[in-house]
């Protein structure tokens, strides 16, 4: 065994041996290197799923959230109404297929080892994510996650059409409201990646930032919150 692998076996185990009942992972980043969300926002446009004028203002208002005019939030929340008006089955699929040519190479094989071997001991494992709910339904067929676990920026879906109204966007305090509908109480473990994960992290009894990014890690080393990156041998409180 190499001591790369070694390191990631350490960690999963140190992981299961606080037994934690409920387990909350962020997706994009935690999960798998790269942004799922705004991946498919983009190959979905190239493959013209949605229509030329939802293009038109798609492109021009994630512009405007690149500059800083558009929430992080709000930004989320319409890369899932934009499908308004669409059959939801067919968006799906533009997702599965999406998700296994980008996203699925890019799994981090012990966030999978961990998140299967949770839910083996009896975890109950959620995945919350501010991307939309098809792709991250996608991803969690690798995972073992159903979609009764899913939290995601869900837009309304009526006899099977995809409406313009929004059910939930998990982005930053989003993910701990998100939580609290559905939970009794924080979750034990959380696992995250960027600064939006960051009350998600807090209000759980260990937190984790996995692949942090720099604002983050700040953070977690202030914090004294355990640190993993994913492919190396490096773990720290």
């Amino acid at each position: 065994m190499t001591q790369a692998s070694l390191a990631q076996t350490e960690f999963i185990e140190s992981v299961l041996r606080l037994e934690p009942r409920v387990a909350a992972f962020d997706c994009d980043g935690t999960l798998w290197s790269g942004d799922a969300g705004e991946g498919f926002f983009s190959w979905e446009m190239e493959q013209g799923l949605v229509s030329e004028e939802i293009q038109r203002w798609a492109r021009a208002r994630y512009a405007q959230y690149k500059a800083g005019k558009v929430a992080e939030e709000v930004m989320c929340g319409e890369m899932a109404t934009m499908h308004r008006g669409l059959r939801e089955e067919v968006v799906q699929r533009a997702a599965d297929e999406f998700f296994a040519l980008g996203i699925a190479p890019n799994i981090f094989p012990e966030m999978r080892e961990l998140v299967q071997r949770l839910r083996a001991a009896g975890s109950d494992v959620w995945a919350v994510s501010s991307s939309n709910q098809w792709v991250i339904r996608a991803g969690m067929r690798h995972f073992g996650i159903p979609q009764d676990r899913i939290l995601t920026a869900e837009a309304v879906v009526e006899s099977g059409v995809i409406m313009d109204r929004l059910i939930r966007v998990p982005s930053g305090p989003g993910k701990p409201d998100a939580l609290r509908e559905v939970l009794p109480s924080a979750p034990d473990c959380a696992f995250g990646n960027s600064l939006w994960d960051r009350e998600m992290l807090a209000m759980s009894k260990y937190p984790f930032a996995i692949n942090p990014n720099p604002n983050l890690k700040e953070i977690a080393a202030a914090s004294g919150w355990r640190v993993y990156q994913p492919g190396t041998n490096h773990q720290s409180r």
